[in-house]
C-alpha cells in the first residue's frame, strides 16, 4: 500500500508536470495561463495571488527540517515525500482550475526567428528542470525511492552532498530552470507577467530559507560552496 500510495503520487506528477508545460506555454491543454475569458487585472490579482500564496507556504512550510520531524509522527517517514508531491500536485490542479486570466498584452514578437528562439529558451528551461532533478537523485525528490526501499525493507538515507555538472556554475540550476521556464515566451499576458513575477520573488526568498538549512546541516563544506558558486548567474557572485 505504500509502494501504491508513491507510485500514484509521483504518476500523478508527471501528469501535473505535462500540463503546467502547457499551461504556462498557453497551449495543448484545455485551461491555460491565458484561455479567455480575460478578467480585469483587480478583478484577477486577489484569487491569482492567493492560488500561489498556498503554494509558496505549502512548499516552505513542508520542507522545512522542524515541520517533516513533526509530521512524520502523523504519517510514515517511506511517504513524507510522496505526500508533498501529493499535496503539490492538488494545490497545481486548483491552480489550473481557478487561475484567472489577464490577456492585456505587456509584449507580443511577431518575428518568426525571434519567436522561435523563444521557444526554444522555454524548452531549454524545462529541460534544465528535468535535469537538475536527475542530478539531485529525480526518484528520491519525488518520493519513489523512499516507497521502493520500504518495500524492499531497506533503510533510507537522503541522497549525499556533492557538486556534480551544473552545481559546479550555479547553486540553484532547478530554480534557474524554473525562471528560464516561466519567463520565455513570445506573448507575455499581463497575467503571465503576475505568475513569472510571484513565482520568481517567491524562488529568490525560498532560497535563502533552504540555503540556512542546507548550511546547518552540512556545515562548512555547504559554506564554502556558497562562497565559491554562483546562486543563479554563472560567474556572478561566486568564484568557481
Amino acid at each position: 500500500m505504500v509502494f501504491a500510495y508513491g507510485a500514484f503520487s509521483y504518476v500523478f506528477f508527471l501528469v501535473v508536470f505535462l500540463y503546467l508545460i502547457g499551461f504556462v506555454g498557453d497551449f495543448l491543454v484545455p485551461r491555460t495561463i491565458d484561455t479567455p475569458p480575460g478578467f480585469s487585472f483587480t478583478q484577477a490579482l486577489p484569487v491569482n495571488l492567493g492560488l500561489l500564496l498556498l503554494l509558496a507556504v505549502q512548499h516552505t512550510v513542508m520542507a522545512r527540517p522542524r515541520f517533516k520531524q513533526w509530521w512524520t509522527k502523523i504519517v510514515p517517514p517511506a511517504i513524507e515525500r510522496s505526500t508533498f508531491v501529493l499535496l503539490t500536485n492538488l494545490i497545481f490542479v486548483l491552480l489550473f482550475w481557478q487561475w484567472r486570466p489577464v490577456t492585456d498584452v505587456v509584449w507580443h514578437v511577431d518575428n518568426a526567428v525571434g519567436s522561435g528562439l523563444l521557444w526554444a529558451v522555454f524548452a531549454a528551461g524545462w529541460g534544465l528542470v528535468l535535469y537538475s532533478t536527475v542530478l539531485i537523485d529525480h526518484f528520491d525528490l519525488f518520493g519513489m525511492r523512499q516507497v521502493w526501499l520500504h518495500a524492499r525493507q531497506q533503510p533510507h538515507a537522503p541522497p549525499q552532498f556533492q557538486v556534480t555538472s551544473l552545481y559546479r556554475f550555479v547553486r540553484h540550476p532547478l530554480l534557474l530552470g524554473w525562471m528560464i521556464a516561466f519567463w520565455a515566451t513570445p506573448h507575455m499576458s499581463v497575467g503571465h507577467l503576475t505568475f513569472a513575477v510571484v513565482t520568481t520573488v517567491y524562488m529568490l526568498a525560498a532560497i535563502q530559507i533552504e540555503e540556512r538549512d542546507l548550511t546547518r546541516h552540512h556545515g562548512e563544506p555547504y559554506a564554502q560552496y556558497r562562497r565559491k558558486v554562483s546562486m543563479l548567474i554563472p560567474g556572478l557572485g561566486g568564484k568557481r
